[in-house]
């Protein structure tokens, strides 16, 4: 039997009852460049009315930014399936979506220094 909360595409004795590559379309590119960090978040544009029902669940988990990787464990999706998913909506300006932010600036080596040290005494 179905479990409540995770919705008819999932089943609690036999597990996912589709496919995730079904779920795609077969697709395993995504059109939208996305990492595993990008953050992506609903712009309050409609989606055409063809996309499927993990497409409406992933875009109501983007009311703020949240990222490709949280969204794929929500929807209990490969990675690959889920950037998919998104490009989907990117392309059509129901998501946006942003690349990480990583800081270009070094590691402080005395920083480094400190949590070997922290770490010898905790030996």
């Amino acid at each position: 039997m179905p479990s409540r909360q995770d919705g008819p595409w999932l089943d609690d004795a036999a597990g996912r009852l589709i496919r995730p590559y079904t779920v795609s379309g077969g697709r395993t590119r995504p059109t939208a460049s996305l990492d595993l960090l990008s953050l992506v978040m609903a712009t309050g544009t409609v989606p055409p009315a063809p996309l499927g029902p993990e497409h409406t669940v992933a875009l109501g988990l983007c009311d703020g930014p949240t990222s490709v990787a949280e969204i794929a464990a929500h929807l209990r999706l490969p990675a690959v399936v889920t950037k998919v998913l998104l490009s989907d909506l990117v392309d059509c300006g129901a998501l946006t979506a942003r690349a990480p932010r990583y800081h270009d600036t070094t590691t402080d080596r005395s920083l480094l220094e400190a949590v070997l040290d922290g770490l010898r005494r905790r030996l």
